[in-house]
């Protein structure tokens, strides 16, 4: 694994949207999905508004490797499963961030349903 500069961090995080793909197990990408990204310290996270059951997750689930595009950063990723203690801090990046939308939009990816559905994505060398 390696670490996101500050520059990524600070262009990822600010992007309104980010599309990510999932890896095929022959190495090819899927095509993007566009969703919502938050910058929690020197994390960055995703969530799927539909939960565990959307095809993207269930597939980054079952094979964790992707690549993101957001804020002109373009990377190869891991997806990993966050511990249980930085949900509310996630939570409060995606209020903070897209409240403007409307609670019923911002909330599918927050509380308990987002929480269950989140990935944090690690830089990986290609």
């Amino acid at each position: 694994m390696t670490a996101w500069t500050d520059d990524e961090l600070r262009r990822v995080g600010r992007a309104e949207e980010l599309q990510v793909s999932t890896l095929r197990r022959d190495g090819t990408l899927r095509p993007p999905v566009t969703i919502w990204v938050v910058r929690v310290g020197d994390e960055i996270y995703i969530r799927s508004a539909y939960g565990r059951g959307n095809g993207w997750f269930r597939r980054a689930l079952a094979y964790p490797r992707g690549h993101i595009r957001a804020g002109g950063v373009e990377k190869d990723v891991t997806f990993v499963e966050p511990a249980s203690d930085v949900h509310t801090a996630i939570d409060q990046a995606y209020h903070a961030k897209y409240d403007r939308y409307g609670p019923a939009i911002v909330g599918t990816v927050t509380g308990p349903n987002g929480a269950s559905a989140t990935f944090r994505i690690d830089p990986r060398e290609a």
